[in-house]
């Protein structure tokens, strides 16, 4: 009885620690995203917006909420199958997503941040329904980030058209 519950307990332990890899390769994105926009507020600001773009005040706090969805998706399904496809699937739109804040804000590159953003979307549905298949709970962590990313899709192309 007692090696059962040491093994129990390491086993319980590994996972944290794996949630905790998981928030700390999410962190990792956001913090390139952080430096990719560091000193760009006045650009930004300084941009041609559409009447529906957000102020700029919202994408911090929705943001942090999206990545932490994000960090608790990857490790369910983590939990359940290790790092097969979905997590792989996962994996893919967390690099795609540390792509563009560089790409549009860093190097004000607007057209290409909007092809990204459109491999980044295509990234997310194909972790979306990988997820779907192991964890309907993973999968529906990422529904909201989906949602926000077809926001920014949007935002980014109506940006890039007004100031070309």
């Amino acid at each position: 009885m007692e090696t059962s519950r040491r093994v129990r307990r390491a086993g319980g332990t590994r996972q944290w620690w794996a949630l905790l890899g998981f928030g700390a390769a999410v962190f990792v994105a956001a913090a390139i995203g952080a430096l990719g926009v560091r000193g760009t507020a006045a650009e930004y600001a300084s941009l041609t917006q559409p009447s529906w773009a957000p102020p700029p005040e919202l994408f911090g706090p929705v943001w942090t909420m999206l990545y932490t969805m994000i960090a608790v998706a990857g490790w369910l399904v983590w939990r359940r199958t290790g790092f097969g496809p979905a997590v792989w699937a996962w994996s893919a739109q967390l690099g795609l997503n540390a792509i563009w804040t560089p790409l549009f804000f860093g190097a004000g590159r607007y057209g290409l941040a909007f092809a990204e953003i459109l491999l980044l979307w295509l990234a997310i549905g194909v972790a979306v329904v990988s997820c779907w298949l192991i964890s309907r709970a993973a999968a529906a962590l990422l529904l909201p980030y989906w949602a926000w990313v077809t926001f920014a899709a949007a935002l980014n192309y109506s940006i890039w058209r007004l100031n070309s």
